[in-house]
């Protein structure tokens, strides 16, 4: 996994490539848990990304509780087919923010 962020203000892009697995969680987590406190906006962005694993969902979820709870806002983008199907599947479609 391949993680690129982008800082524009009080919003934070982090562009995703590759998988969001278990082995790519921590990262993710990492760079989520030091750049989260500093803006108001955190987008997601999937374009690049293959597939998203249940620990890939876990930390996706627990980031959008997280952001909610301090009045932020998580948003996901260029959600692929594969991935909204796991989503809609799962309910978390109604969860989350996307565009």
């Amino acid at each position: 996994m391949d993680l690129k962020k982008n800082k524009d203000g009080d919003r934070l892009t982090i562009a995703l490539s590759g998988e969001l697995n278990v082995l790519a969680v921590p990262e993710l987590e990492s760079m989520i848990n030091d750049s989260v406190p500093e803006t108001d906006l955190l987008v997601l962005d999937f374009t690049e990304c293959d597939y998203v694993s249940s620990a890939g969902l876990r930390v996706l979820l627990n980031t959008f509780k997280a952001t909610k709870k301090e009045g932020k806002r998580m948003v996901l983008t260029n959600v692929g087919p594969g991935f909204m199907d796991v989503l809609q599947t799962t309910c978390l479609d109604a969860v989350f923010e996307m565009e």
